[in-house]
């Protein structure tokens, strides 16, 4: 059974965010829109130690419990935001809870946002960091929403295919894996979905691959190579049009690797994000997957 509290969200949904997302001009809208701040908020700084530096251009957020002593696993999350809207309070309180209740550093790079930055950028930051934990010889996990979900999986791909990966896992929260939205199972689901449409995220697609084949596995990373991922995580609801796509991954990594997909009934996007009861299960669920990966 569905939530009234889902109910209730897909309801505000409805009726604010999904017109921006009916026409291409909402798409341009948004690009257009001022980026705000992407600093840790008090809720995160209060609580836990924060170390933030620059990593080529962009900054690079460290969080970890006070206490936390010595080399800790680390947990690289990217947000999302349709590679538009800057971190926003729902990642950086689930950013607290993995490094509070695990006992992990989470890294957070705060990536260029288009359409003044692009795909390319965000690959080099984030390969940059894994880089620097093979380097180490840490290990790490990968975990991502929507955009930062198609990142995820993007990076955990080109990691696997330098040959130089500590990444021990992927969560992959509602990702955005196809670009180009092809996807024709999409036509029947969109108008069930109270929050996203299409025609606002394809200039949004074309802005942030800059150049680059919407078929290219950089921004399309659903197109690219599974062989030698790690274990994945895989969640998303069925009022999501990310969800033909979603399914899509999942059959690609059966049989070549673990992967563990969590189909939501009911559930919109980013449903661990959302403050219903069955994003506080999915979270519960999410970080006890993280942790057990991590020691394995």
């Amino acid at each position: 059974m569905v939530s009234w509290q889902m109910r209730g969200v897909a309801a505000l949904m409805r009726s604010t965010r999904k017109r921006r997302f009916l026409t291409t001009e909402g798409g341009h809208d948004m690009l257009a829109r001022a980026k705000g701040p992407s600093d840790p908020p008090r809720s995160v700084t209060r609580r836990m130690s924060v170390e933030s530096r620059t990593v080529g251009c962009f900054d690079v957020h460290q969080v970890r419990r006070p206490d936390s002593a010595g080399s800790r696993p680390v947990v690289v999350y990217l947000h999302g935001g349709a590679y538009v809207n800057e971190i926003v309070s729902q990642h950086w309180a689930l950013v607290r809870r993995l490094a509070a209740e695990l006992d992990v550093e989470v890294w957070v790079p705060v990536y260029g946002l288009a359409p003044d930055h692009y795909a390319q950028q965000a690959h080099d930051l984030v390969a940059a960091l894994l880089e620097e934990l093979y380097d180490a010889g840490r290990d790490c996990w990968l975990a991502g929403d929507s955009a930062g979900g198609g990142l995820a999986l993007a990076a955990a791909q080109r990691a696997v295919a330098r040959g130089r990966s500590t990444v021990r896992g992927l969560t992959l929260i509602a990702p955005w894996l196809d670009l180009g939205m092809r996807n024709p199972e999409v036509d029947a689901l969109e108008p069930h979905d109270p929050w996203l449409a299409r025609a606002a995220l394809r200039p949004i697609a074309d802005a942030w691959a800059a150049g680059l084949s919407l078929d290219d596995p950089r921004v399309s990373p659903l197109l690219g190579p599974v062989d030698g991922l790690p274990p994945v995580d895989l969640w998303v609801g069925t009022r999501d049009i990310t969800l033909p796509d979603a399914r899509i991954l999942r059959d690609r990594l059966a049989g070549v690797v673990p992967v563990d997909f969590h189909e939501l009934p009911g559930g919109l996007h980013v449903v661990p994000l959302l403050p219903v009861p069955e994003g506080e299960q999915a979270r519960r669920r999410i970080i006890e997957r993280i942790g057990a990966g991590l020691q394995e």
